[in-house]
């Protein structure tokens, strides 16, 4: 059977995956969508879903699951909740409840069974149609500052195929993430993806270089996935789909864009708190008096601890919390 040629449209659309369990939460994500969970005063998704609106793509699919419902709620309005605002005069607030509710024009599907990443990227087949598309992990935050997506989009637009996030990792943890094998390319935002490994045991990486959740997609996945077997952990694994479109070229090349850039993973319990505290320390309004704060809570810290622990561990919060 011949293969569609590569779609050269330009990207529109936006999937946001949010079907996860978030079981490493527990018991807070028992009844709330781990991507609810604040992120000083936002949820965790509202700062994906600017992140794609902010090059763009304001056309956004999310692929929820179950118990997901309160974040079609928190992108709705809330009219009672605005009326008392309003009647109270609280200008400020009523902004930013109502800025979730214009944000995008946000559509959703659901992701029955939870089969993996591809199976979710799957899900959004009948509304993406034949064009390109992006793919935001819904618990993979990055910094407004450096620029991720847009890069990816321009890479799209230059060499069409499809474009994946990079990141180097320390070695010791390319086996948390997918990893890619790279050589250079003629683009000088990107390299040639050679080939992709889903969670690797160290010693069988390929590179340091992992896979973040940004993805810009070309259509001819959506075939690719459906016949994709159940790969590690017996799920779709987009990574496997990934491997063979670089593989044949059937859809284009596969590219990658190596971030340097601050990435928060809101995905685990720790990196979560370091990123609250990243952002809540560069705040106009709160920064200053939480660094105070955090700086005398750590010295106090210190000041309690056994002598053999190490005094750096004050300057590293310090540096974080500077940032």
């Amino acid at each position: 059977m011949p293969t569609e040629p590569p779609s050269e449209q330009s990207v529109s659309k936006a999937v946001v995956t949010v079907a996860g369990l978030g079981t490493r939460f527990l018991p807070a994500t028992k009844a709330t969508p781990k991507e609810m969970l604040p992120v000083v005063d936002k949820p965790a998704i509202q700062y994906v879903v600017e992140e794609a609106v902010s090059v763009g793509l304001t056309d956004v699919l999310l692929v929820t699951g179950r118990n997901k419902n309160a974040i079609e709620n928190h992108f709705d309005h809330n009219w009672e909740l605005e009326a008392a605002l309003e009647a109270k005069g609280d200008d400020e607030r009523l902004r930013r409840v109502r800025a979730s509710a214009v944000l995008a024009d946000l559509h959703y599907t659901r992701q029955g069974d939870p089969r993996g990443l591809g199976h979710a990227v799957l899900c959004a087949a009948r509304h993406v149609g034949k064009e390109p598309f992006a793919v935001l992990l819904g618990d993979d935050l990055i910094d407004p500052r450096d620029p991720l997506l847009s890069t990816m989009l321009d890479v799209r637009d230059r060499q069409g195929g499809s474009v994946v996030a990079l990141m180097r990792v320390p070695r010791d943890q390319v086996n948390l993430y997918g990893c890619a094998a790279v050589e250079d390319s003629e683009d000088p935002d990107a390299v040639t993806i050679t080939d992709l490994v889903e969670k690797p045991p160290v010693d069988e990486a390929p590179s340091d270089l992992a896979i973040i959740g940004r993805y810009v997609l070309d259509p001819g996945v959506f075939a690719v996935l459906r016949e994709t077997d159940p790969g590690r952990g017996g799920e779709i694994q987009l990574t496997d789909a990934l491997l063979r479109m670089a593989k044949t070229q059937e859809h284009g090349p596969v590219h990658g864009v190596v971030f340097t850039g601050r990435r928060y993973d809101t995905g685990d319990r720790l990196e979560y708190l370091k990123t609250v505290v990243r952002l809540a320390a560069e705040r106009e309004d709160l920064g200053p008096d939480f660094s105070a704060w955090l700086r005398e809570f750590v010295a106090g810290a210190l000041d309690k601890a056994p002598a053999t622990q190490p005094v750096d561990l004050a300057d590293q919060i310090e540096q974080e919390a500077a940032r």
